[in-house]
């Protein structure tokens, strides 16, 4: 399985364009491992879920499920709002495993990386994204924790992540994330 391409499918938790969180996730294209890509995926325009209308998905909720299915891993970048995560980060997971028996995360494995302005970096909205993970079947790698505080001080104007700890970091996450998924193409 080591000359196989791993495909990352991305989301970022965020819904405004200049998000730290949706800037952290385009920065880890330039951070990926060798023979791996990661294609992003927005989460404008999935609706707010209905159960009524979950047995004729949305063409976005479609969309996603369908891309979530065909990835080989994920990479979850969540902003932090009251102590957990975000409304549209949790609307769009609840899409993706739904209509009952139909969970496009069962057995996904998936990073999680979190940026705040506070000190704190997003840590509790990781925590609670992780008892999410537990019934959803999804697979965390659990280290390293990436935890971007401060972000003010570690984007350019542009956009780009100038921290360079915090981008090693990153790319022992995103390597952790790729072995995970050799390793259980392998067994």
């Amino acid at each position: 399985m080591d000359s196989k391409v791993i495909n990352i499918l991305g989301f970022a938790g965020s819904l405004r364009q200049k998000s730290y969180n949706r800037a952290l996730l385009r920065n880890c294209l330039e951070l990926l491992p060798p023979d791996t890509t990661l294609e992003i995926f927005e989460l404008d325009g999935i609706p707010p879920f209905n159960q009524d209308i979950e047995s004729v998905l949305p063409q976005t909720v479609v969309e996603f499920k369908q891309k979530i299915k065909a990835a080989d891993a994920l990479l979850i970048v969540t902003p932090e709002y009251n102590y957990s995560v975000p409304g549209v980060l949790k609307n769009a997971m609840d899409w993706a495993s739904r209509p009952a028996g139909n969970n496009s995360f069962q057995r996904k494995n998936a990073a999680i990386m979190s940026v705040s302005t506070g000190m704190l970096g997003g840590s509790r909205a990781q925590y609670h994204l992780r008892q999410i993970f537990v019934c959803l079947d999804i697979y965390p790698v659990n280290k390293p924790e990436v935890f971007v505080n401060f972000a003010g001080q570690k984007f350019d104007a542009q956009g780009k992540f100038t921290d360079e700890p915090g981008r090693e970091m990153i790319r022992v996450l995103l390597k952790a994330l790729v072995a995970r998924v050799r390793i259980a193409a392998d067994s």
